[in-house]
């Protein structure tokens, strides 16, 4: 079970050797592809043998197409698919690549490979630049602008595809030969190619083995024997030609209430993949509740054991990592994160934590204090763990730049009261202004969500009161220059301010910002980095703060998915996105991939075992139970 993704989260990469500058799989003693032109023998087997080109061309507008592969390996044939969608497809179909690889390359040897290719080297750099970090399970790439994205499994196939939700409209039954890779090609792996697939589905592989071709025969896919490429004699394709029908989805009306960081990541998402949104919200512009804050850091807290909880965090904050980058870089400052061992018990836990699990070091390694007050500018009485790639955002000109999209029409000042069917659509009412009707509603309202929700049932959200204080910079006798995380936390100062925070208040509706709150907020500050501050400090004087509400569930993770009455029955064209708590930043953006995926019918970001976390009927609270039967 060493190689159970479940118990590890760093994977090996590939151990390659390279002969005339080419490289070779050291584990399975065989080539990536073919010496004489990789390229082209990657468009004569799995493009023209799955009629690539001309389905490409048949796309209509707003069409998703996707493709599945059995082995990635340096990415050359999701390139080629990629280049080949560019050129053929309309201006707004969408491309999906589904891919898994147990020997993932590094990226540099990635980027070694690919540059054997400088036709491919647009779409090489925006895959190198987004590679994911050697880690099991899914990771979800949006590429091209969102036009082309590639779900892309570390580890076994077999355990892949048995996680992962999608269905193929063509296979690349990639990887090596039977010959040197024979659990590649198990009997599992094959039923999984017809689970995964639809009526009309094609596959093409260069193996030409029998086992194989008769394997996918009796799954029900019609196989042919052709002319294989270069000195292979042959190779073979297929077609499935009965099966349930290809699912389609139509883009309709959508209407997302809240314009916090979860309604605009799930607004954006849903326009780039070419639906029309409308954003309503109460404030007088986007982040105008919890998503208001001046800064936000972006970290997660992953847990000592390697659950389901732990590696959904993970996924999130890896996917953040990437999103933010690439899609609002204004936005977006990578300084690292320090999570201090500030308390015993968190240094306890960090020990822990780092001998129960191996994690890649451009994920976080551990840090002495000495280290520590290196990296962040400021003395650090403790290490901790150091997060290379996150840093710290500005909420509100995030949502705006999400928002900015010409398929998106925002409306504010717009206090929601009611939502109610209508006609086979949604309509919310709002005070004093003209309903908004939808074909769609996702509701996005953080802690106003549950009284907007038109059903009956206790479902497990609460608000929780949490005020940070903002003061100018130079009451530190040191600035920092990376986000430090702890009994408090600390960002880097922003326009000559430094925010820290935030309370953690249950059961206190204040939304007034008061006194004591900033006492508590400087206190933890102060316990954490003693002798930052440079005290006394006047309350009265230049210290400003702000109170938000966020929104949470009973078990801290957030609900992503449709809404669901009280007996647990779904509300169809309803949706529901929230709960992302005090971690909203890093909840938002693979949740919003997610949700849009379940909104589109497109393959799922997330692999199943996840997606049960963060399914709205878990919240639902069960006030009834059934006697048991008499044995």
């Amino acid at each position: 079970m060493a190689n159970n993704p479940t118990h590890e989260p760093s994977i090996k990469t590939a151990r390659l050797i390279w002969r005339d500058g080419q490289p070779v799989s050291e584990q399975f003693g065989d080539v990536y592809f073919s010496r004489e032109n990789g390229l082209e023998e990657t468009r004569y087997v799995f493009l023209r043998h799955n009629h690539l080109p001309e389905r490409f061309r048949q796309l209509s507008s707003n069409d998703a197409f996707v493709i599945a592969e059995t082995g990635f390996g340096t990415g050359l044939n999701f390139l080629t698919a990629w280049q080949a969608f560019c050129q053929e497809a309309p201006a707004n179909a969408r491309l999906h690549f589904v891919s898994v690889e147990r020997y993932p390359l590094g990226t540099q040897d990635l980027e070694r490979a690919l540059a054997l290719w400088p036709e491919l080297a647009p779409y090489a750099r925006q895959l190198v630049n987004n590679y994911p970090q050697p880690v099991t399970g899914c990771h979800r790439l949006v590429l091209n602008e969102g036009r082309v994205r590639l779900t892309l499994y570390f580890g076994d196939a077999v355990e892949g595809f048995d996680a992962m939700d999608f269905h193929a409209d063509a296979w690349f039954l990639d990887g090596f030969a039977p010959a040197c890779n024979p659990g590649l090609w198990q009997d599992q792996l094959i039923r999984q190619v017809r689970e995964h697939s639809h009526q009309g589905t094609t596959l093409a592989t260069f193996t030409a083995a029998g086992r194989v071709r008769r394997a996918l025969a009796e799954t029900g896919f019609r196989m042919e024997r052709v002319d294989g490429f270069g000195p292979k004699r042959d190779m073979i394709r297929g077609v499935l030609e009965h099966g349930a029908d290809r699912a389609a989805t139509e883009p309709g009306h959508v209407l997302v209430v809240g314009a916090g960081i979860a309604g605009a990541s799930i607004a954006r998402n849903l326009a780039v993949r070419g639906y029309q949104v409308t954003v309503a919200d109460q404030g007088e512009g986007p982040g105008a509740g919890a998503s208001g804050n001046p800064q936000g850091a972006l970290y997660a807290k992953l847990g000592v054991q390697l659950n389901d909880q732990t590696r959904l965090a993970l996924a999130a904050l890896l996917h953040a990592q990437r999103f933010y980058p690439a899609q609002t870089p204004d936005a977006w400052h990578q300084t690292g994160l320090l999570m201090m061992g500030f308390s015993e018990q968190e240094r306890e836990r960090q020990q822990k934590f780092l001998a129960a699990q191996h994690y890649p070091e451009s994920v976080l390694r551990p840090l002495v204090k000495e280290e520590a007050s290196t990296l962040t500018g400021v003395p650090c009485p403790q290490g901790g763990l150091w997060f290379p790639g996150s840093g710290w955002l500005e909420p509100a000109l995030l949502c705006s730049q999400l928002l900015d999209h010409p398929r998106i029409q925002t409306e504010f000042g717009f206090r929601a009261t009611r939502l109610l069917p209508c006609n086979n659509r949604w309509c919310l009412s709002g005070n004093g202004r003209q309903d908004l009707v939808a074909d769609t509603v996702i509701l996005a309202a953080g802690h106003l969500t549950r009284q907007l929700m038109p059903v009956n049932g206790e479902f497990r959200m609460k608000a929780i009161r949490g005020q940070i204080t903002r003061l100018p910079a130079t009451h530190l006798t040191r600035t920092p220059r990376a986000v430090i995380t702890g009994a408090r936390y600390l960002n880097p100062p922003n326009d000559g301010q430094i925010v820290t925070g935030a309370t953690f208040d249950l059961r206190d509706t204040d939304p007034e910002v008061r006194p004591d709150s900033h006492r508590e907020n400087l206190s933890g500050l102060d316990s954490m980095l003693p002798g930052l501050l440079d005290t006394p400090i006047d309350l009265t004087g230049d210290i400003t703060g702000r109170v938000a509400f966020r929104c949470t569930t009973h078990d801290y993770q957030p609900v992503a998915g449709p809404l669901v009455n009280g007996e647990g029955h779904t509300l169809g064209g309803a949706w529901l996105l929230t709960g992302l708590g005090s971690k909203g930043l890093m909840w938002a953006p693979l949740m919003a991939e997610y949700l849009a995926d379940l909104i589109t019918g497109e393959p799922l970001a997330l692999p199943h075992a996840l997606a049960r976390r963060v399914s709205p009927e878990r919240c639902l609270a069960t006030t009834q139970k059934q006697p048991r039967t008499p044995a």
